[in-house]
């Protein structure tokens, strides 16, 4: 398996040589991640949770991660990619929580059905919980959180910046179907772009078609038309899922670099 690609974080304009056991994907059979899990009940439903806490004292800016597909739908601890996302981001001084938004359905359940039947409402219900558990940890800044997701985790931040104004910040990699509503439970997402309170940050492949090129450019527009300050970036010879070291027919090594650094410099920007 391809190692993570990046061993240096930005922090604005100085360079931050961060310790590779304190990120980088841990076997679970040679030593315990860095992480505990939580439970908080959604709408009657038992929701697993990761949290992920930086070194020090103090009260840290905090991050509401957002699962992607494929591997974590089965759980969040099966995916080592969605593991060293909550780890990259703790290691930079950032308390992450992970909400496993597949609690309502069984483990083995099959994923096509998860897709079909996956309802916005519940996932606000979610992201709600997970956003009151990180913002009453006493050494959380209830006042510096923001949400970001990869894949279906990117159209998921961007569904909670539009619910929860409490959010500071939001960052979008390659997020798709924005544009559609989901099990007719509530509007596709693009369209309450207005609701949007916090700037947004944009990650995408030139050669993903989910979402395509013309689907970022709609993204664009609709924040654009509701004065929403956002930053696209997009990279030439990437496709979807670009930065999943899962996957190393899509993995891009030195793109999915240059997206972490802005991201963190991004986070760094309006959460510090």
């Amino acid at each position: 398996m391809p190692h993570p690609p990046s061993r240096s974080l930005i922090r604005g304009s100085v360079i931050l040589i961060l310790s590779v056991a304190r990120y980088a994907v841990v076997e679970p059979t040679k030593e315990p991640p860095v992480y505990r899990s939580e439970t908080v009940d959604v709408l009657g439903s038992p929701m697993p949770v990761l949290v992920f806490e930086p070194d020090g004292n103090g009260r840290h800016p905090g991050l509401v991660i957002a699962q992607h597909l494929p591997i974590a739908h089965a759980g969040l601890e099966k995916d080592p990619f969605q593991i060293d996302v909550g780890e990259r981001y703790a290691a930079a001084g950032y308390l992450c929580v992970i909400p496993f938004l597949f609690h309502w359905w069984p483990l083995d359940a099959d994923i096509d059905v998860k897709r079909a039947e996956f309802r916005d409402d519940w996932t606000v219900a979610d992201l709600s919980a997970a956003f009151s558990l990180l913002s009453n940890m006493v050494s959380v800044d209830e006042s510096r959180i923001g949400i970001l997701g990869h894949c279906w985790g990117g159209r998921v931040a961007w569904l909670g910046a539009c619910h929860e104004p409490r959010f500071r910040a939001c960052a979008v990699f390659y997020g798709g179907r924005i544009k559609l509503p989901f099990a007719d439970a509530g509007p596709a997402p693009i369209t309450l772009a207005g609701n949007i309170r916090c700037p947004v940050l944009g990650i995408f492949g030139n050669e993903d078609q989910g979402p395509s090129p013309q689907d970022v450019d709609d993204y664009s527009a609709a924040l654009a038309a509701n004065g929403v300050s956002h930053d696209f970036h997009r990279y030439d010879g990437a496709g979807h899922g670009f930065q999943d070291f899962n996957n190393p027919e899509r993995y891009r090594e030195a793109q999915s670099r240059d997206a972490w650094q802005k991201a963190l410099a991004f986070f760094n920007q309006h959460l510090r």
